[in-house]
């Protein structure tokens, strides 16, 4: 089975083929006999094996995949994420996607005490279920042309919290995504379709647009006239 893979080493770039005889293999089982049998410079990320930890996300023939659960196919082009630096390889800095949850104020901030239900406990079940690995980052477009927006998976954790009852500052959240955020969206849905877990963070942005008209926002593309006034919704629905 042959499969290339997008070199990345000291700001050079390179493509590279490699033939493995592995029978079916994950894209991990392949890069791990890579690295121990024939090219020892390789360079990847992997932790859990099992889905779970999402350290070891990379791009696939153009779309975001994890390497431990993808079966490899003959001729596959293998690429890091987008919108990260490279550090080498398949390997991404992530600091710079993970610190849009501390801009994005995504965590517990004010505690209030009270008592939650399995139903209130359901409501932010599958926010909590992300496993922070970036690929709705990275096949995010509005990052392509702002590098300082908010990002999927922080907006998603962000809706988390304020459908959780323990917060005591709901609005505080809510003024945190407004710029760069939620209204810069373009409700693409790409982000929804590479989430492993099933999180639908184009579904939780829009919530967090209801939400911020409570409080008395709107979507300044109204004002400003962008999207052609439709606020980044398609007029042809």
């Amino acid at each position: 089975m042959k499969f290339r893979i997008k070199r990345y080493f000291e700001k050079k770039e390179s493509i590279k083929e490699y033939d493995i005889p592995l029978k079916d293999p994950t894209l991990l089982e392949a890069l791990q006999y890579i690295k121990m049998k024939t090219d020892p410079s390789l360079t990847f990320s992997s932790g859990c094996r099992s889905e779970v930890c999402g350290s070891c996300a990379v791009r696939v023939n153009g779309k975001e995949k994890l390497s431990c659960g993808y079966k490899l196919k003959d001729g596959d082009f293998v690429e890091a994420l987008n919108h990260a630096t490279v550090i080498k390889d398949l390997v991404i800095d992530t600091e710079k996607p993970l610190n849009t949850l501390k801009s994005s104020s995504a965590s517990l901030k004010e505690f209030k005490k009270c008592s939650m239900t399995l139903e209130d406990e359901k409501k932010i079940e599958k926010q909590s279920d992300c496993i922070l690995c970036t690929s709705c980052f990275s096949v995010c477009p509005v990052l392509e042309i702002d590098g300082e927006f908010l990002g999927p998976f922080s907006l998603s954790r962000v809706y988390r919290y304020v459908n959780d009852k323990r917060e005591g500052d709901i609005k505080e959240k809510i003024d945190t995504v407004q710029k760069k955020g939620i209204w810069d969206c373009t409700l693409c849905g790409e982000c929804t379709a590479v989430c492993p877990q099933g999180i639908d963070p184009k579904n939780d942005i829009l919530m967090l647009r209801v939400k911020s008209s409570e409080f008395g926002y709107s979507d300044p593309n109204f004002i400003s006239g962008g999207f052609g006034d439709f606020g980044g919704f398609n007029p042809d629905f």
